[in-house]
């Protein structure tokens, strides 16, 4: 113990305020020695000072320590603990054997009188790079989560009947008691005084049962003999009471109706867990179990990302949820349809909070007409206007030509991130985008696969003109861009002098309109990502003359290296001419680029 223990006092020195750095690399380098033993453990965790217990948490969760996490959480000796957030350049997410030790000992550390956690934030410890072994992501890392809440629960009502039981069994001991002292009255006999505190007795336990009895599911006042078959009707009657309250509760969509405000949560939650959730239809069912019954732990979510599901299990969904902690909701894969959206919509507008909406292919092909459709894209432009501080919006292959306006001049504020990918937008909605409150605000955008031809060209170019000081990112994949037009348009890409990422793959371009798109990027001095298209002279024959984004992906390049290693070294001599070989990434590759560098200084 001595010699564990020695490795952090060493370290409590004072170095002055240029060893600070100094300072932590020696606690963090004792703390990996501490953790790195286990068989040492239950002597330092008696002596160390609660000041090193993230230091040594960090350490645990770095060496992959798993037994270490579990004693150090179990005993936490503080009120919060944060293990999400982004991660550095490279860093790797949290092993999976360590994230499962520390929700088992949040389990363990609700009887553990050491333990003082109240809020545990695991927002963002999930990781959704599948290349990633021994990691965990949203769908196993939701699960987990609500399984341990469902545990938690199981262990509080065992104990909660346990206690009952004793409880019980006193009381009946106690009547005992009252019951043989009263008989014996009886047989001395003390006239009327006695009879009539017997009747008195009776009068109140028949009132007693008559009340017991009139809370029930038929609602009768019914008044009871005291016979031996009392006992079997108040236990048949219990029973179809606490089936009828669990029937109808797990049919509600909202906290109100499921009974259980806020002040039924205070009662019983210990810790508070918030976090991200990913749910689909595998999932739904354990997590809707976890969100509506108060239990010692209570799920908050901050970013809720739901695919496959029906707008009846999403509604069901959004009404068991906190309403103070969601930020962002992400619905994929959904078959809402317009009159589905048109329902779920509203039910965002109790989330104060909530800034985020992300639909992706969720069935709203309005290109083919059908009754009451435009109905309900008024409720839709209704359900949206609700949203009060709504800053992101994404609306991935919803297909909505021509609707634009429609749906985003009902917004109270202007919007910062617009996402509008596979939309079919038409020359239309790219004017009034142009013309709109969004248009000078704008940080974020993306028009991918919508195409563009020279009627759209001077909407789009007044767009960038309005968002040149804001503009940090800009995708243009997939929309047709040819030499002409793009030429046409680098006079105003060259004015957003805030941009930071760039993507123009899957256009058709020579290499003469590559070599000018690159000079005009390095001159944006905050550039520091461009994702450009293979140039049309490194394609097999036979492509058409003004190829689609899907022609494009699926063509074979080029077998021999020859022809397909001189737009590297070209665009190299650009990048040398402007000085930018060093901070500007240069890239072709859809698959393995970073979107990071777009934010990362």
């Amino acid at each position: 113990m001595q010699n564990n223990c020695s490795y952090f006092t060493n370290t409590s020195e004072p170095l002055g305020d240029s060893g600070e750095d100094m300072v932590l690399s020696l606690v963090n380098l004792c703390a990996r020695e501490v953790v790195s033993d286990h068989s040492s453990s239950p002597c330092w965790l008696s002596c160390v000072p609660r000041e090193l217990y993230r230091s040594l948490l960090d350490a645990a969760f770095t060496h992959c320590r798993p037994l270490a996490v579990g004693e150090l959480v179990q005993r936490w000796p503080e009120r919060t603990l944060s293990l999400g957030g982004s991660r550095r350049l490279g860093q790797c997410p949290p092993n999976r054997l360590c994230v499962q030790a520390l929700l088992l000992a949040v389990v363990r550390g609700l009887t553990d009188k050491r333990c003082y956690l109240q809020l545990m934030d695991l927002s963002g410890l999930q990781c959704e790079n599948g290349r990633v072994e021994d990691s965990m992501g949203g769908w196993s890392l939701t699960v987990a989560l609500c399984s341990m809440v469902l545990q938690a629960r199981v262990a509080a009502s065992r104990a909660q009947r346990r206690d009952g039981e004793r409880e019980r069994k006193r009381g009946l001991e106690a009547e005992r008691e009252r019951g043989t002292i009263k008989r014996d009255r009886g047989t001395v006999g003390r006239g009327k005084d006695s009879e009539g505190t017997h009747r008195e007795d009776e009068v109140g336990k028949m009132e007693c049962r008559s009340d017991e009895v009139e809370g029930t599911v038929s609602h009768e006042r019914v008044l009871l003999p005291e016979d031996d078959s009392v006992m079997g009707i108040r236990r048949r009657m219990e029973i179809q009471r606490r089936k009828a309250s669990s029937e109808l509760k797990a049919n509600t969509s909202s906290n109100n109706r499921n009974g259980f405000s806020d002040q039924d949560w205070d009662q019983v939650v210990v810790v508070h867990v918030r976090a991200d959730l990913f749910v689909n239809a595998r999932s739904w069912e354990r997590v809707r179990d976890a969100l509506s019954h108060p239990g010692p732990l209570r799920l908050h979510c901050r970013y809720l990302r739901v695919e496959e599901l029906s707008a009846p299990s999403i509604a069901c969904l959004l009404g068991l949820l906190p309403q103070q902690d969601l930020l962002g909701v992400d619905i994929r894969y959904s078959s809402l349809g317009v009159s589905g959206l048109a329902m779920l919509l509203p039910l965002l507008a109790p989330f104060p909070q909530l800034h985020s909406l992300r639909l992706h292919y969720c069935n709203l092909d309005l290109q083919r007409t059908q009754p009451g459709q435009q109905g309900a894209l008024q409720d839709m432009s209704k359900g949206l206007s609700s949203l009060k501080k709504l800053k992101r919006l994404c609306l991935t292959a919803l297909r909505l030509p021509g609707h634009l306006r429609l749906l985003l001049s009902s917004l109270s504020q202007p919007l910062e991130v617009l996402e509008l990918p596979y939309l079919c937008l038409t020359s239309t909605d790219l004017a009034y985008l142009s013309c709109s409150q969004h248009a000078p605000f704008l940080r974020e955008l993306d028009l991918s696969e919508n195409w563009l031809d020279e009627s759209s060209l001077p909407s789009l170019r007044r767009l960038l003109g309005q968002a040149e000081r804001t503009l940090t990112q800009l995708s243009l994949c997939g929309c047709g861009l040819s030499d002409s037009l793009l030429g046409a348009l680098l006079p105003s890409l060259s004015c957003c002098q805030a941009l930071r990422s760039l993507r123009i793959a899957l256009n058709p371009l020579s290499r003469m309109g590559l070599l000018s798109l690159a000079h005009t990027a390095a001159g944006i001095r905050s550039l520091r990502l461009l994702l450009y298209p293979n140039p049309l002279e490194e394609y097999e024959p036979g492509l058409p003359a003004l190829p689609s984004s899907a022609q494009l992906l699926d063509w074979p390049l080029l077998e021999e290296t020859g022809g397909r290693d001189i737009t590297p070294k070209l665009l190299d001599d650009v990048l040398s001419s402007r000085g930018r070989t060093c901070d500007l990434l240069v890239t072709s590759d859809l698959l393995n680029y970073s979107p990071d560098l777009a934010v990362d200084d």
